[in-house]
């Protein structure tokens, strides 16, 4: 119990401030490349700069928590703590319990913060670059769901609003119905088109047919369940989701014929990819000596850090394969996961580890 807490209060501690470094870096880098496109205002300018942070955060925290591993195993052999431990009959495995259970527990709550627009950050940070507005309205929004095709020349997510709206219903591969509408709003589920204007074509055109049928309707409902959220990033190919967007999104466009390749690849990066930390913190724990006669610090600490980096940018490349479709999302985030927990299990047995 005494080497858990001792190790694992210097394992935050570390982390902490490899974690802080590398956030002020990356703003900081970011900033000073962006600064002429900058907003003049500094409220949005405060706004741009936290998510940053937020995306910043989201990008280095599993990178961080490796090098934190690395920096306090570090500390403990060149303070002499390490070998403490073992002479007073702590195992191996006691010493790296610390490392994986308070790496899991922030890679937990990492997880559960995409639940909110923290996933979003990035977006919004471009957003208030370019438009000096968070959330930017999406225009010429073209797409299909069931047997309509529907056409938005404007959709503005926050507001719940879309303008001019056409609805077309094709059937057995002929156009039966048009609907045109100046203003739709999402409301209890459902897209509410005012002042609905309807033009049926018959099916079958005769002498007894009465043709072309005219109506409107103040009020007309379409697409349920089909959020703005949804529409603003699914059909924008946008790969920031919330956890709740990517899963109702998912289910709802399951039975459309619609790829859903980026929104697995979305949830995958938020549920199975910082998984990658334990199995590379178990395979780099075990190279590291008890002491350091053993083993020359600088050549390690430049080796284990430059592994990580390599490791984290193969898995940072895959992931973006896989949102591109160049590779399915399995290969592309699952497997070279898998394959990392494949080595630290060969690692870990490989030292005999009770």
């Amino acid at each position: 119990m005494l080497a858990f807490k001792y190790i694992s209060f210097h394992y935050l501690k570390y982390f902490l401030i490899i974690m802080i470094a590398l956030v002020l870096f990356m703003v900081g880098f970011d900033y000073l490349q962006n600064v002429n496109d900058l907003p003049k205002s500094a409220n949005l300018l405060l706004i741009y700069l936290v998510y940053r942070i937020f995306f910043a955060i989201d990008m280095l925290l599993p990178l961080a928590l490796v090098f934190a591993m690395i920096s306090t195993k570090i500390f403990l052999i060149r303070s002499n703590a390490l070998v403490s431990f073992f002479s007073l009959g702590y195992s191996r495995t006691d010493i790296l319990k610390p490392f994986i259970f308070v790496s899991t527990s922030i890679i937990i709550l990492f997880i559960g913060a995409h639940a909110t627009n923290f996933a979003r950050a990035d977006e919004f940070a471009n957003n208030i670059r370019k438009t000096e507005q968070y959330l930017n309205p999406t225009r010429n929004l073209f797409f299909t769901y069931e047997d309509k095709y529907i056409y938005f020349s404007k959709l503005s997510p926050l507001q719940k609003k879309a303008t001019n709206v056409r609805v077309f219903t094709v059937k057995e591969g002929a156009l039966s119905e048009v609907i045109t509408s100046k203003e739709a709003v999402y409301i209890d589920g459902d897209w509410h088109l005012k002042n609905a204007h309807i033009i049926e074509k018959p099916s079958i055109v005769g002498l007894k047919n009465p043709g072309i049928k005219i109506t409107d309707k103040k009020d007309l409902a379409i697409l349920h369940d089909f959020k703005p959220k949804i529409l603003d990033q699914v059909y924008e190919g946008k790969v920031n989701f919330t956890i709740g967007d990517a899963l109702d999104a998912l289910y709802l466009l399951k039975n459309q014929n619609i790829n859903t390749s980026q929104i697995k690849s979305a949830l995958y990066k938020i549920f199975v990819y910082p998984f990658f930390v334990p199995a590379l913190i178990i395979i780099i724990f075990f190279f590291v000596p008890a002491s350091s006669r053993f083993l020359n610090i600088s050549f390690f600490t430049f080796v284990a850090i430059l592994s990580t980096l390599i490791v984290w940018g193969i898995l940072f490349m895959m992931i973006e394969y896989a949102n591109n479709k160049t590779v399915s999302s399995e290969v592309g985030i699952i497997l070279p996961v898998l394959l990392l927990f494949i080595a630290s299990s060969v690692q870990y047995r490989r030292f005999n580890i009770r």
